[in-house]
Protein backbone atom coordinates (compact mmCIF):
# COMPACT_ATOMS: atom_id res chain seq x y z
CA UNK A 1 0.00 0.00 0.00
CA UNK A 2 1.23 3.56 -1.13
CA UNK A 3 1.80 5.29 2.21
CA UNK A 4 0.32 8.55 2.72
CA UNK A 5 1.45 11.64 3.53
CA UNK A 6 -0.31 15.25 5.09
CA UNK A 7 1.41 18.43 4.81
CA UNK A 8 0.12 21.38 6.88
CA UNK A 9 0.85 24.34 5.40
CA UNK A 10 2.42 25.99 2.09
CA UNK A 11 5.25 28.25 2.61
CA UNK A 12 8.01 26.90 1.13
CA UNK A 13 8.89 24.50 3.62
CA UNK A 14 5.67 22.66 2.49
CA UNK A 15 5.70 22.96 -1.11
CA UNK A 16 9.40 21.76 -1.13
CA UNK A 17 8.80 18.59 1.37
CA UNK A 18 5.33 18.01 -0.81
CA UNK A 19 7.58 17.75 -4.16
CA UNK A 20 10.78 16.01 -2.65
CA UNK A 21 8.15 12.92 -0.97
CA UNK A 22 6.18 12.64 -4.30
CA UNK A 23 9.32 12.08 -5.88
CA UNK A 24 9.82 8.98 -3.11
CA UNK A 25 6.46 7.62 -4.61
CA UNK A 26 4.36 8.89 -1.38
CA UNK A 27 0.70 9.54 -1.65
CA UNK A 28 1.01 13.32 -0.62
CA UNK A 29 -2.12 16.18 0.30
CA UNK A 30 -0.89 19.55 0.97
CA UNK A 31 -3.94 21.53 3.30
CA UNK A 32 -3.55 25.22 2.97
CA UNK A 33 -5.82 27.57 5.66
CA UNK A 34 -5.72 30.02 2.93
CA UNK A 35 -7.54 30.35 -0.20
CA UNK A 36 -4.13 30.73 -2.02
CA UNK A 37 -0.49 28.74 -1.81
CA UNK A 38 2.35 30.34 -0.48
CA UNK A 39 2.17 30.89 3.59
CA UNK A 40 4.60 34.32 4.43
CA UNK A 41 5.14 34.50 1.13
CA UNK A 42 1.74 34.90 -0.33
CA UNK A 43 0.76 37.33 -2.72
CA UNK A 44 -1.28 40.45 -2.25
CA UNK A 45 -3.36 42.82 -5.11
CA UNK A 46 -4.64 46.21 -4.75
CA UNK A 47 -5.52 48.51 -7.10
CA UNK A 48 -3.28 47.07 -10.26
CA UNK A 49 -0.13 47.07 -7.48
CA UNK A 50 1.06 43.67 -7.07
CA UNK A 51 2.98 42.96 -3.62
CA UNK A 52 5.07 39.92 -2.37
CA UNK A 53 3.28 38.97 1.07
CA UNK A 54 7.14 38.33 2.78
CA UNK A 55 9.90 36.66 1.10
CA UNK A 56 12.03 39.16 -1.76
CA UNK A 57 15.19 38.34 -1.78
CA UNK A 58 16.41 34.98 -3.41
CA UNK A 59 19.75 33.97 -2.35
CA UNK A 60 20.07 30.25 -3.02
CA UNK A 61 17.91 29.76 -6.66
CA UNK A 62 19.59 26.54 -6.91
CA UNK A 63 17.56 25.10 -4.26
CA UNK A 64 14.51 25.86 -6.13
CA UNK A 65 15.83 24.44 -9.69
CA UNK A 66 16.86 20.67 -7.47
CA UNK A 67 12.81 20.71 -6.58
CA UNK A 68 12.22 20.43 -10.73
CA UNK A 69 15.27 18.15 -11.50
CA UNK A 70 13.51 16.27 -9.26
CA UNK A 71 11.10 15.51 -12.46
CA UNK A 72 13.55 15.54 -14.88
CA UNK A 73 11.83 19.16 -15.47
CA UNK A 74 13.17 22.69 -16.00
CA UNK A 75 12.88 25.72 -13.67
CA UNK A 76 13.11 28.06 -16.45
CA UNK A 77 10.43 26.86 -18.55
CA UNK A 78 8.13 27.50 -15.44
CA UNK A 79 9.13 31.09 -14.12
CA UNK A 80 12.26 33.55 -15.08
CA UNK A 81 15.02 34.21 -12.10
CA UNK A 82 17.56 37.30 -12.40
CA UNK A 83 20.34 37.97 -10.83
CA UNK A 84 20.33 41.54 -8.94
CA UNK A 85 23.82 43.69 -9.72
CA UNK A 86 22.69 46.17 -6.49
CA UNK A 87 21.78 43.51 -4.05
CA UNK A 88 20.91 46.20 -1.00
CA UNK A 89 21.36 49.78 -0.77
CA UNK A 90 22.40 50.83 2.97
CA UNK A 91 21.24 54.51 4.16
CA UNK A 92 22.07 55.57 7.28
CA UNK A 93 20.40 58.45 9.08
CA UNK A 94 22.82 61.28 8.52
CA UNK A 95 22.34 60.08 4.81
CA UNK A 96 25.55 58.30 3.49
CA UNK A 97 25.11 55.43 1.12
CA UNK A 98 26.33 52.03 0.89
CA UNK A 99 26.01 50.30 -2.52
CA UNK A 100 26.32 46.36 -1.14
CA UNK A 101 27.20 43.83 -4.53
CA UNK A 102 28.90 41.15 -5.72
CA UNK A 103 31.35 43.47 -7.07
CA UNK A 104 34.56 42.63 -4.73
CA UNK A 105 36.11 46.19 -6.31
CA UNK A 106 32.93 48.30 -5.99
CA UNK A 107 32.61 46.94 -2.28
CA UNK A 108 36.49 47.70 -1.59
CA UNK A 109 35.31 51.41 -2.86
CA UNK A 110 32.32 51.11 -1.00
CA UNK A 111 34.43 50.63 2.55
CA UNK A 112 36.96 53.32 1.56
CA UNK A 113 34.14 55.68 1.61
CA UNK A 114 34.03 55.03 5.75
CA UNK A 115 36.96 53.51 6.55
CA UNK A 116 40.17 52.80 4.62
CA UNK A 117 41.79 50.92 7.55
CA UNK A 118 39.18 48.49 7.52
CA UNK A 119 39.31 46.74 3.97
CA UNK A 120 41.73 43.96 4.90
CA UNK A 121 39.89 43.20 8.47
CA UNK A 122 37.14 43.07 5.26
CA UNK A 123 39.30 40.35 3.29
CA UNK A 124 40.07 38.39 6.80
CA UNK A 125 35.95 38.89 7.35
CA UNK A 126 35.25 37.09 3.87
CA UNK A 127 37.34 34.17 4.47
CA UNK A 128 36.25 33.44 7.69
CA UNK A 129 32.56 33.24 6.63
CA UNK A 130 33.22 31.04 3.85
CA UNK A 131 34.73 28.56 6.56
CA UNK A 132 31.48 28.90 8.76
CA UNK A 133 29.58 28.28 5.28
CA UNK A 134 31.36 25.28 4.74
CA UNK A 135 30.69 23.95 8.18
CA UNK A 136 27.70 25.54 9.00
CA UNK A 137 26.06 25.78 5.50
CA UNK A 138 27.23 23.05 2.92
CA UNK A 139 27.99 20.40 5.63
CA UNK A 140 25.27 20.51 7.78
CA UNK A 141 22.40 22.66 6.91
CA UNK A 142 20.73 19.66 5.53
CA UNK A 143 21.73 16.85 8.17
CA UNK A 144 19.19 16.23 10.77
CA UNK A 145 20.19 17.63 13.85
CA UNK A 146 18.08 14.89 16.28
CA UNK A 147 20.75 12.73 17.82
CA UNK A 148 22.61 14.72 20.52
CA UNK A 149 25.51 12.67 19.80
CA UNK A 150 25.90 13.80 16.31
CA UNK A 151 25.13 17.42 17.86
CA UNK A 152 27.96 16.71 20.30
CA UNK A 153 30.42 15.97 17.36
CA UNK A 154 30.00 19.14 15.63
CA UNK A 155 30.80 21.32 18.70
CA UNK A 156 34.92 21.40 18.35
CA UNK A 157 34.08 22.56 14.54
CA UNK A 158 31.66 25.19 15.96
CA UNK A 159 33.85 26.27 19.00
CA UNK A 160 36.87 26.42 16.26
CA UNK A 161 34.53 28.59 14.03
CA UNK A 162 33.88 31.11 17.07
CA UNK A 163 30.07 29.86 16.81
CA UNK A 164 29.80 31.01 20.91
CA UNK A 165 30.44 34.82 19.57
CA UNK A 166 27.67 37.23 18.01
CA UNK A 167 27.30 37.97 14.77
CA UNK A 168 28.07 41.34 15.60
CA UNK A 169 31.04 40.40 18.30
CA UNK A 170 32.64 38.13 15.49
CA UNK A 171 31.97 41.29 12.99
CA UNK A 172 33.84 43.93 15.14
CA UNK A 173 36.57 41.39 15.44
CA UNK A 174 37.57 42.70 11.86
CA UNK A 175 35.97 46.04 11.65
CA UNK A 176 36.20 49.00 13.92
CA UNK A 177 34.12 51.07 11.82
CA UNK A 178 30.65 51.51 13.64
CA UNK A 179 28.49 51.77 10.19
CA UNK A 180 30.43 49.11 8.64
CA UNK A 181 29.91 47.04 12.03
CA UNK A 182 25.94 47.72 10.66
CA UNK A 183 26.42 46.73 7.14
CA UNK A 184 28.23 43.41 7.84
CA UNK A 185 26.16 42.33 10.81
CA UNK A 186 22.48 42.84 10.26
CA UNK A 187 22.21 39.54 8.31
CA UNK A 188 20.34 37.53 11.22
CA UNK A 189 17.50 40.24 10.89
CA UNK A 190 16.59 38.25 7.89
CA UNK A 191 16.11 35.35 9.43
CA UNK A 192 14.62 36.51 13.02
CA UNK A 193 17.44 37.07 15.05
CA UNK A 194 19.41 40.07 16.94
CA UNK A 195 23.21 40.53 15.47
CA UNK A 196 23.73 41.01 19.27
CA UNK A 197 22.29 37.66 20.14
CA UNK A 198 22.52 35.22 17.04
CA UNK A 199 25.19 32.59 17.00
CA UNK A 200 28.05 33.80 15.01
CA UNK A 201 27.23 30.80 12.32
CA UNK A 202 24.85 32.92 10.79
CA UNK A 203 27.32 34.98 9.16
CA UNK A 204 27.42 32.46 7.08
CA UNK A 205 24.70 34.42 5.07
CA UNK A 206 27.18 36.59 3.96
CA UNK A 207 29.05 33.85 2.14
CA UNK A 208 26.20 32.48 0.85
CA UNK A 209 25.46 35.67 -1.11
CA UNK A 210 28.42 35.72 -2.68
CA UNK A 211 28.87 32.58 -3.44
CA UNK A 212 25.53 32.85 -5.48
CA UNK A 213 24.63 36.52 -5.83
CA UNK A 214 21.16 37.41 -4.90
CA UNK A 215 18.10 37.12 -7.31
CA UNK A 216 14.94 38.14 -8.21
CA UNK A 217 11.83 36.46 -9.75
CA UNK A 218 10.27 38.61 -12.31
CA UNK A 219 6.39 38.83 -11.42
CA UNK A 220 7.54 38.68 -7.78
CA UNK A 221 8.57 36.31 -5.45
CA UNK A 222 4.23 34.33 -5.93
CA UNK A 223 5.73 33.68 -9.19
CA UNK A 224 8.05 30.85 -7.76
CA UNK A 225 5.05 29.87 -5.36
CA UNK A 226 2.51 29.37 -8.85
CA UNK A 227 5.64 27.67 -10.58
CA UNK A 228 5.51 24.81 -7.85
CA UNK A 229 1.87 24.81 -7.51
CA UNK A 230 1.71 24.09 -11.56
CA UNK A 231 4.37 21.16 -10.94
CA UNK A 232 2.74 19.42 -7.51
CA UNK A 233 -0.27 19.24 -9.86
CA UNK A 234 1.51 18.02 -12.70
CA UNK A 235 3.02 15.70 -10.26
CA UNK A 236 -0.22 14.54 -8.55
CA UNK A 237 -0.10 15.81 -5.42
CA UNK A 238 -3.89 16.62 -3.82
CA UNK A 239 -3.75 20.36 -2.40
CA UNK A 240 -6.77 21.42 -0.40
CA UNK A 241 -7.09 25.18 -0.09
CA UNK A 242 -9.26 26.70 2.57
CA UNK A 243 -8.66 23.93 5.00
CA UNK A 244 -7.64 24.43 8.14
CA UNK A 245 -6.09 21.96 10.34
CA UNK A 246 -7.64 22.86 13.42
CA UNK A 247 -6.38 19.54 15.43
CA UNK A 248 -3.61 16.68 14.73
CA UNK A 249 -5.28 13.83 16.25
CA UNK A 250 -2.83 11.52 18.21
CA UNK A 251 -2.92 7.84 19.50
CA UNK A 252 -0.40 7.25 22.54
CA UNK A 253 3.44 8.39 20.24
CA UNK A 254 1.94 8.18 16.96
CA UNK A 255 -0.18 10.88 14.71
CA UNK A 256 -2.62 9.68 12.93
CA UNK A 257 -4.72 12.27 11.47
CA UNK A 258 -6.23 15.55 11.30
CA UNK A 259 -9.38 17.36 11.74
CA UNK A 260 -9.46 20.42 9.07
CA UNK A 261 -11.89 23.27 9.79
CA UNK A 262 -13.19 21.47 12.99
CA UNK A 263 -15.33 19.05 11.18
CA UNK A 264 -13.72 16.53 8.60
CA UNK A 265 -11.31 14.00 9.71
CA UNK A 266 -8.46 13.01 7.12
CA UNK A 267 -6.30 9.85 7.93
CA UNK A 268 -2.83 9.42 7.74
CA UNK A 269 0.73 7.63 8.19
CA UNK A 270 3.15 10.63 8.08
CA UNK A 271 2.20 14.04 9.06
CA UNK A 272 5.00 16.97 8.04
CA UNK A 273 4.14 20.21 9.48
CA UNK A 274 5.19 23.75 7.97
CA UNK A 275 3.49 25.23 10.61
CA UNK A 276 5.17 26.72 13.53
CA UNK A 277 5.85 23.96 15.66
CA UNK A 278 5.66 25.68 19.12
CA UNK A 279 1.84 26.90 17.78
CA UNK A 280 1.92 23.05 16.71
CA UNK A 281 2.51 21.73 20.29
CA UNK A 282 0.64 23.97 21.55
CA UNK A 283 -2.43 24.58 20.25
CA UNK A 284 -3.05 21.77 17.22
CA UNK A 285 -2.28 18.87 19.54
CA UNK A 286 -5.20 18.32 22.08
CA UNK A 287 -3.54 15.14 24.28
CA UNK A 288 -0.53 16.57 25.44
CA UNK A 289 0.12 13.64 27.83
CA UNK A 290 2.98 12.69 25.84
CA UNK A 291 5.29 15.79 26.86
CA UNK A 292 7.80 14.62 29.22
CA UNK A 293 9.39 16.89 31.69
CA UNK A 294 12.48 17.94 29.25
CA UNK A 295 10.17 18.40 26.14
CA UNK A 296 7.98 20.92 28.74
CA UNK A 297 10.94 22.78 29.80
CA UNK A 298 11.98 23.40 26.58
CA UNK A 299 8.58 24.62 25.09
CA UNK A 300 9.06 26.97 27.89
CA UNK A 301 12.67 28.29 27.72
CA UNK A 302 11.94 29.34 24.14
CA UNK A 303 13.02 32.85 23.06
CA UNK A 304 10.92 33.65 20.18
CA UNK A 305 11.73 35.98 17.17
CA UNK A 306 10.83 40.03 17.01
CA UNK A 307 7.07 40.77 15.06
CA UNK A 308 7.04 42.51 11.54
CA UNK A 309 5.05 45.43 10.92
CA UNK A 310 4.79 45.96 7.10
CA UNK A 311 3.18 47.98 5.11
CA UNK A 312 2.54 47.77 1.32
CA UNK A 313 2.03 50.93 -0.74
CA UNK A 314 1.47 51.88 -4.24
CA UNK A 315 3.06 55.78 -5.29
CA UNK A 316 1.74 57.45 -8.14
CA UNK A 317 4.92 59.16 -8.63
CA UNK A 318 8.09 56.78 -9.76
CA UNK A 319 10.78 56.58 -7.50
CA UNK A 320 13.60 56.18 -10.54
CA UNK A 321 16.76 56.50 -8.09
CA UNK A 322 15.62 53.93 -5.39
CA UNK A 323 16.77 50.58 -5.28
CA UNK A 324 15.32 47.24 -5.00
CA UNK A 325 16.45 46.51 -1.91
CA UNK A 326 17.41 49.22 0.43
CA UNK A 327 18.16 48.95 4.16
CA UNK A 328 17.64 51.78 6.40
CA UNK A 329 19.26 52.54 9.78
CA UNK A 330 18.20 54.43 12.43
CA UNK A 331 20.37 56.72 14.53
CA UNK A 332 20.69 53.77 17.32
CA UNK A 333 21.68 50.33 16.89
CA UNK A 334 22.05 47.84 19.71
CA UNK A 335 19.90 50.35 21.92
CA UNK A 336 17.31 49.99 19.20
CA UNK A 337 17.33 45.97 19.02
CA UNK A 338 17.75 46.05 22.96
CA UNK A 339 13.68 47.60 22.97
CA UNK A 340 12.64 45.19 19.95
CA UNK A 341 14.01 41.65 21.59
CA UNK A 342 14.65 42.74 25.29
CA UNK A 343 12.25 45.62 26.04
CA UNK A 344 9.50 44.53 23.89
CA UNK A 345 8.66 48.46 23.48
CA UNK A 346 7.87 50.20 20.12
CA UNK A 347 10.50 53.09 19.14
CA UNK A 348 10.22 56.27 17.12
CA UNK A 349 14.09 55.25 16.17
CA UNK A 350 13.40 52.80 13.72
CA UNK A 351 15.24 50.53 10.76
CA UNK A 352 13.63 49.62 8.05
CA UNK A 353 14.28 47.82 4.74
CA UNK A 354 12.52 48.86 1.70
CA UNK A 355 11.27 46.94 -1.15
CA UNK A 356 10.97 48.14 -4.63
CA UNK A 357 10.50 45.43 -6.83
CA UNK A 358 9.11 47.69 -9.51
CA UNK A 359 12.68 48.85 -9.74
CA UNK A 360 13.45 45.37 -11.85
CA UNK A 361 10.00 44.61 -12.89
CA UNK A 362 7.77 47.37 -13.72
CA UNK A 363 4.77 45.13 -14.34
CA UNK A 364 4.46 44.92 -10.38
CA UNK A 365 2.80 48.73 -10.86
CA UNK A 366 0.51 50.39 -13.13
CA UNK A 367 2.49 52.15 -15.19
CA UNK A 368 4.54 54.99 -14.50
CA UNK A 369 4.43 54.06 -10.78
CA UNK A 370 5.70 51.93 -8.31
CA UNK A 371 4.80 49.07 -5.79
CA UNK A 372 6.74 49.26 -2.69
CA UNK A 373 6.42 47.33 0.92
CA UNK A 374 8.16 48.27 3.71
CA UNK A 375 9.18 46.03 6.85
CA UNK A 376 9.98 47.20 10.09
CA UNK A 377 11.39 45.47 13.06
CA UNK A 378 9.09 45.79 16.14
CA UNK A 379 8.48 43.60 19.55
CA UNK A 380 6.29 40.20 19.36
CA UNK A 381 3.07 40.07 21.16
CA UNK A 382 4.36 38.96 24.32
CA UNK A 383 5.01 42.96 23.89
CA UNK A 384 0.86 43.09 24.46
CA UNK A 385 0.69 46.11 22.06
CA UNK A 386 -2.52 46.71 20.56
CA UNK A 387 -2.06 46.80 17.37
CA UNK A 388 -5.53 48.26 16.56
CA UNK A 389 -4.93 51.42 18.58
CA UNK A 390 -1.16 51.46 17.49
CA UNK A 391 -1.30 50.30 13.62
CA UNK A 392 -1.88 53.65 12.50
CA UNK A 393 -0.03 56.09 14.32
CA UNK A 394 2.71 53.38 13.44
CA UNK A 395 2.21 53.75 9.94
CA UNK A 396 2.25 57.47 9.86
CA UNK A 397 5.65 57.16 11.65
CA UNK A 398 6.81 55.13 9.55
CA UNK A 399 5.65 57.40 6.69
CA UNK A 400 7.20 60.06 8.26
CA UNK A 401 10.32 58.49 8.38
CA UNK A 402 10.47 57.33 4.83
CA UNK A 403 9.53 60.62 3.41
CA UNK A 404 12.55 62.31 5.56
CA UNK A 405 15.03 60.00 3.76
CA UNK A 406 14.24 57.61 1.14
CA UNK A 407 11.09 58.29 -0.29
CA UNK A 408 10.56 62.33 0.11
CA UNK A 409 7.42 63.52 -0.55
CA UNK A 410 5.59 60.39 -0.20
CA UNK A 411 3.41 60.97 1.93
CA UNK A 412 1.50 63.17 -0.68
CA UNK A 413 2.40 60.41 -3.26
CA UNK A 414 0.81 57.15 -1.89
CA UNK A 415 -2.49 56.16 -3.63
CA UNK A 416 -3.00 52.63 -2.35
CA UNK A 417 -1.98 51.10 1.11
CA UNK A 418 -2.53 48.71 3.97
CA UNK A 419 -0.73 46.95 6.36
CA UNK A 420 0.25 43.83 8.16
CA UNK A 421 1.35 43.43 12.28
CA UNK A 422 2.15 41.02 14.54
CA UNK A 423 -1.58 40.21 15.16
CA UNK A 424 -1.38 38.83 11.50
CA UNK A 425 1.54 36.21 11.72
CA UNK A 426 -0.07 35.47 14.65
CA UNK A 427 -3.99 35.08 13.77
CA UNK A 428 -3.42 34.21 9.96
CA UNK A 429 -0.04 32.79 9.73
CA UNK A 430 -0.63 30.78 13.14
CA UNK A 431 3.09 31.77 14.73
CA UNK A 432 3.21 31.46 18.20
CA UNK A 433 3.30 35.60 19.83
CA UNK A 434 3.12 36.55 16.51
CA UNK A 435 6.67 36.32 15.95
CA UNK A 436 7.59 36.97 12.18
CA UNK A 437 10.73 34.05 11.93
CA UNK A 438 9.34 31.45 14.92
CA UNK A 439 12.04 31.21 17.46
CA UNK A 440 15.46 33.44 17.15
CA UNK A 441 18.56 31.98 15.56
CA UNK A 442 20.97 31.61 19.17
CA UNK A 443 23.45 29.21 19.67
CA UNK A 444 21.31 27.72 22.48
CA UNK A 445 18.17 27.45 19.82
CA UNK A 446 20.33 26.33 16.86
CA UNK A 447 20.44 22.88 15.19
CA UNK A 448 19.59 19.87 17.86
CA UNK A 449 18.27 22.92 20.75
CA UNK A 450 15.57 23.59 17.75
CA UNK A 451 12.63 21.58 17.43
CA UNK A 452 13.41 18.59 15.80
CA UNK A 453 12.91 17.69 12.31
CA UNK A 454 11.78 14.65 13.56
CA UNK A 455 8.92 15.20 16.47
CA UNK A 456 10.60 14.70 19.58
CA UNK A 457 7.39 13.59 20.99
CA UNK A 458 5.06 11.28 18.21
CA UNK A 459 6.98 8.93 15.92
CA UNK A 460 5.38 10.01 12.81
CA UNK A 461 5.23 13.57 12.78
CA UNK A 462 8.17 15.75 11.16
CA UNK A 463 8.29 19.42 11.06
CA UNK A 464 10.13 21.56 8.21
CA UNK A 465 10.57 25.85 8.33
CA UNK A 466 11.34 28.05 9.65
CA UNK A 467 11.05 27.30 13.72
CA UNK A 468 13.25 23.67 12.53
CA UNK A 469 16.35 23.12 11.44
CA UNK A 470 18.46 25.12 9.87
CA UNK A 471 15.78 28.01 10.36
CA UNK A 472 14.67 30.38 8.93
CA UNK A 473 15.71 32.39 5.55
CA UNK A 474 14.53 30.54 2.50
CA UNK A 475 17.58 28.75 2.41
CA UNK A 476 16.81 27.41 5.75
CA UNK A 477 13.22 26.22 5.08
CA UNK A 478 14.35 24.48 1.53
CA UNK A 479 16.60 22.71 3.37
CA UNK A 480 14.64 22.06 5.97
CA UNK A 481 12.73 19.84 3.18
CA UNK A 482 16.01 18.17 2.27
CA UNK A 483 16.58 16.89 5.91
CA UNK A 484 12.96 15.60 5.76
CA UNK A 485 14.32 13.62 2.50
CA UNK A 486 16.62 12.05 4.78
CA UNK A 487 14.69 11.03 7.45
CA UNK A 488 11.07 9.84 6.39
Amino acid sequence: MTKKVIVIGSGFGGLSSALRLRAKGYEVTLLEKHFDLGGRARVFKKNDFIYDGGPTVITAPYLFEELFSLFNKKISDYVKIVPLNLWYRFVFDNGETFNYSGDELSMEKEIKKFSVNDLKGYRELVKFTEKIFNKGYADLSDKPFNNLTFMLQQIPALINLKSYKSVYGLVSNYISNEKLRRVFSMHPLLVGGNPFTTTSIYALILFLEKKWGIHYSMGGTGNVVNALEKLMKEEGIKIKKNSEVTEILTNNKKVKGVKINNSLIIDCDYIVCNSDPPNVYENLIKSQNNYNFLFRKKMKRMDYSMGLFVYYFGSKKKYKDVAHHTIYFGKSYKDHLDKIFEKKILSEDISYYLHRPSATDPNMAPNGQDAFYVLVPVPNNLSKINWSIEGEKFKNLVLDKMDKSVLPGIKENVVSDFYLTPDYFEKDLATLYGSGFSIQPKFSQSAYFRFHNQSEVFDNLYFVGAGTHPGAGMPGVISSAKVLDKIL
